[in-house]
């Protein structure tokens, strides 16, 4: 893995033709109101984490960039959505449930023609492998797919009426508003999606910025979205946060803030709206997920998964293994094996074969992550294995024994830094759990039912999944996603998405012959969209 820059980073023309990008992608267009503009201003230059050797020194590739919006621009996307949803009088708001499934549908089927534009540019953006990126973009697709499946459940449980006391009523679920949606880096397609979707499927308006490092990958479908939907429906801003996030929220016109990030900006966001109460949060957010492995575990099994789960896409997942403990009786034999396994992973460019750790898209990520290698050695702890740095490509380290006092004990590395501590008593790992300022996963290993019973019953109250000999994962999507303490704030799934952007509302009058031959005769034209008995199939 030990490799240096001019080995590592090919020059251009031995990139395979159909994975470079021959000219630089310098993206003009936003959407909104409907159209695609053109913005004549300043742009952000897109480094990849790619490099390429000029004059003799590695620097990153400049693959393009995009536009710098101002509040103005911001404010205007703001007005097209808040037009469109029309205090719920809109359109798109009061299109039957099967119409908007149609528009989704045809977006999604326009979302596939540029599969091959959108993979290339997860590779050169944000350093994703070929396999991953293709997985990325074939499981946001499923996504739309189930989500729509889902809604025709929930739609299906609401065309009926209920009677109760006396009283006829149908319950649906109606929109909130306007939804503010803001992806991350790691997953830029995927998870932005998995919020952007089902906000706009159940008939809310949106507004979405991509985030800072993948936004070149959404170009592509800016024509896909004009066309699948009505204007206004969604509009895109570009730029610096601070310039055009703040004024959408301090307008306090945002009725839904769907925010995958850092719990300080989710904060900063939140105080910036002037009515806090009707705001509503969908927030995933930092983790520091830990795996635990038992003194009777299955040695390869646990090495197998801790590997997977802390250095999948070099660690920048929210819910990689952040940091591992295992027993002592155990760690003589688990770490080398470990390191081993780690060091076996192949580093390279995302579209070679085989490649599992690549370069790392964050500005001066791998001096942030030394800085937190070098305070662990600094304070007892030994490079096990790895930690070599190339220019933006940093080979996995592993790092032992970490303790209390470290930077790497708390802090969220998110990235290819493995920490690994002891524990001779279990409440050591447990009480990491308990005074954690995360909650999403953890991660345990082992054999013994009764000990395993004895840890899930109360880690289940600390975090929000236990994995049970495997490593900490989002997926299946149908599976709640979300976190206790600053790790998440909202539920998403798929089902649960539809939830979340939604409220229940009914229609509700008194059994009377008047209003029922009223209701029956709304009913029998179709004359509601809302009360109605229509069944989808």
């Amino acid at each position: 893995m030990d490799k240096t820059a001019a080995s590592l980073f090919p020059p251009s023309e031995m990139i395979p033709e159909k994975h470079r990008i021959a000219t630089a992608v310098e993206q003009r267009e936003y959407l909104c109101d409907g159209a695609i503009r053109t913005w004549a201003g300043p742009l952000q230059d897109v480094l990849s984490p790619i490099c390429e050797s000029v004059n003799g020194s590695c620097r990153q590739k400049r693959i393009g960039s995009y536009p710098l919006l101002t509040a103005e621009q911001a404010l205007e996307a703001l007005d097209a959505a808040c037009k469109a949803y029309d205090h719920g009088r809109g359109r798109w708001p009061t299109m039957s449930v099967e119409e908007r499934i149609r528009h989704v549908e045809g977006f999604a089927y326009r979302m596939k023609e540029r599969r091959d534009d959108v993979v290339k540019l997860l590779m050169w953006e944000i350093g994703k492998t070929l396999p991953d990126a293709e997985k990325e973009f074939d499981r946001t697709v499923d996504y739309i797919r189930d989500t729509i499946g889902a809604l025709k459940d929930l739609d299906r449980v609401s065309s009926r009426f209920v009677i109760e006391q006396g009283v006829i009523g149908q319950i649906r679920r109606a929109p909130l508003g306007v939804v503010l949606c803001m992806g991350p880096f790691n997953y830029p397609l995927n998870e932005t999606f998995t919020t952007l979707i089902p906000a706009l499927i159940m008939g809310n308006a949106v507004i979405f910025k991509p985030p800072r490092m993948g936004v070149l990958l959404h170009r592509p479908l800016l024509e896909a979205f004009r066309d699948s939907f009505p204007a206004g429906v969604v509009n895109t801003v570009y730029g610096d946060g601070r310039k055009v996030i703040g004024p959408l929220m301090e307008s306090g016109r945002i009725d839904v803030l769907a925010f995958i990030g850092s719990s300080r900006v989710a904060d900063t966001l939140k105080k910036q709206h002037p009515k806090p109460h009707r705001l509503r949060c969908v927030l995933g957010l930092e983790a520091k997920n830990a795996g635990i492995v038992l003194k009777d575990a299955d040695l390869d099994l646990a090495v197998k998964e801790c590997v997977l789960g802390s250095l999948s896409y070099n660690g920048q997942r929210c819910t990689a293994l952040k940091i591992l403990f295992v027993h002592e009786e155990i760690i003589d034999k688990f770490l080398p094996r470990f390191a081993e396994a780690a060091g076996k992973l192949k580093g390279g460019m995302p579209w070679e074969t085989g490649v599992q750790i690549t370069p790392l898209p964050e500005p001066d990520k791998t001096k942030y992550l030394k800085d937190l290698i070098a305070d662990a050695q600094a304070k007892g702890a030994k490079v096990v294995a790895g930690g070599q740095v190339s220019g933006t490509f940093m080979s996995p380290a592993v790092v032992y024994p970490v303790r209390p006092g470290m930077r790497l004990y708390v802090e969220e590395q998110f990235g290819p830094v493995v920490p690994i501590a002891t524990f001779k008593d279990i409440e050591q790992p447990m009480n990491y759990v308990i005074d954690s300022n995360y909650g999403q996963q953890v991660s345990l290993f082992g054999s013994d039912p009764t000990v395993i019973a004895e840890l899930v019953d109360p880690l289940v109250n600390q975090v929000c999944r236990v994995n049970i000999n495997s490593q900490c994962q989002r997926g299946p999507d149908t599976f709640p996603f979300t976190g206790r303490k600053d790790s998440a704030e909202g539920t998403l799934s798929v089902s649960d998405a539809l939830r979340v952007f939604t409220i229940r509302t009914l229609v509700a009058a008194k059994e009377t012959d008047l209003n029922k031959q009223l209701i029956k005769s709304i009913v029998t034209a179709r004359s509601s969209r809302f009360l109605s008995t229509d069944f989808i199939l």
